[in-house]
């Protein structure tokens, strides 16, 4: 009875520690309900200590495997696929509004028209969603109403095409999507076609551009990309053949420019990269090795966006599909989906380079972090 009062002191106290730190910033987790997670986590960030810990879990929500917040701080968005298929669409966009001490409320949910929604992405006026589904390789658009509540796709893409790596490219696999934070331009990297799709915003609807795409190189397997805050670049990250492809606006049109090895050159094995971001003041680009298990560096030149290799982090834990950066750039968190933990690494600012600081967080298969930052 000492024993479990002594336990029970000591948590309190760890708690109201952390919770009193007015250091502390919210992350929401999204996890694999079929591999053993179980929904979607509010966590704290203690950014003087790098301590982390699970606030509240939000159970019932099946594999929300990416999650989005809207600009305006008011809503999350969270792409779920139920454990069998029971909407003959696919799977889920869900609406979740954030409350005062980030606590979500669910809001309503539409049909994400595909299979396995694996990505969301709001825009900057917090008008419009949309979703990107792998398993059909399509790209839906929902308009969102003053409340937060989706309305019905306006708009879906039905992606065309295959790759040469027929094992993984047989035909279209949406994988990301996203608004352009410039433009009315939303962008969708395709894994199957090898292509940056690029479509414009115009009365509801999603218009392909002209050009269309941007192509990568064949069997690269494009997956995720972050856009340079300077509006000229465009960093691809590609899974099959880990590259990361730099694009540049020439006159209002996106041209390929470059790739970059994202393994060490001894690295032998089987990788497959994941994630990719920049840092908030654009000097360093940072990318996920699942397989080497590493966090790839690069520093950026501003005038061209060229990247060189600063180093290779290890990741603390298996297969860091998804990873964030804190909103004062000082931290970065690594979900590892197949140790089931979150580790955290502090970035020297000077260097780039991110170092564990020995924390860490173990939970069921973490794949997605996404910080609740302050109102702009």
């Amino acid at each position: 009875m000492k024993i479990s009062l002594l336990l029970f002191t000591l948590s309190y106290l760890s708690f109201f520690s952390f919770a009193q730190s007015n250091k502390q910033v919210f992350f929401y987790v999204g996890t694999f309900t079929s591999e053993g997670g179980e929904g979607i986590l509010r966590c704290g960030l203690n950014t003087e200590t790098g301590e982390i810990q699970v606030l509240e879990t939000f159970k019932g929500i099946d594999n929300p495997a990416f999650l989005k917040i809207s600009a305006d701080k008011r809503f999350l968005l969270a792409g779920t696929t139920p454990p069998e298929k029971a909407e003959p669409a696919g799977g889920w966009v869900s609406v979740y509004k954030i409350g005062e001490n980030g606590s979500l409320k669910f809001v309503n949910k539409q049909a994400s028209h595909g299979d396995e929604p694996c990505h969301v992405d709001v825009s900057k006026d917090s008008k419009w969603v949309a979703a990107a589904n792998y398993g059909s390789g399509t790209v839906a658009l929902f308009p969102v109403s003053g409340d937060g509540k989706l309305q019905p796709a306006s708009s879906v893409i039905v992606n065309q095409g295959s790759g040469p790596d027929l094992s993984r490219q047989a035909g279209p696999h949406a994988h990301s999507v996203k608004f352009s934070p410039f433009t009315n331009e939303v962008f969708s990297a395709d894994l199957g076609t090898d292509q940056l799709d690029i479509f414009r915003l115009e009365n509801g609807r999603l218009v392909q551009n002209d050009p269309k795409f941007v192509k990568m190189d064949p069997g690269a397997g494009p997956r995720h990309f972050d856009f340079h805050p300077s509006g000229r670049f465009i960093y691809v990250i590609n899974e099959l053949n880990s590259t990361v492809t730099l694009l540049a606006n020439e006159n209002g049109i996106w041209v390929k420019k470059q790739n970059y090895k994202t393994l060490p050159d001894d690295f032998a094995g089987k990788s497959y990269c994941a994630d990719i971001h920049l840092s908030n003041d654009g000097r360093f680009l940072y990318g996920s090795n699942r397989g080497h298990n590493s966090i790839v560096v690069f520093a950026v030149n501003p005038d061209n966006g060229e990247l060189k290799t600063v180093g290779f982090v290890p990741v603390e834990g298996n297969w860091p599909r998804n990873f964030g950066l804190s909103p004062g750039g000082e931290y970065l968190l690594v979900a590892n989906q197949r140790s089931g933990n979150i580790t955290v690494f502090r970035i020297n600012q000077q260097t780039g380079m991110p170092g564990f600081t020995g924390k860490q967080l173990k939970t069921g298969s973490p794949v997605c972090i996404e910080f609740l930052r302050n109102p702009d």
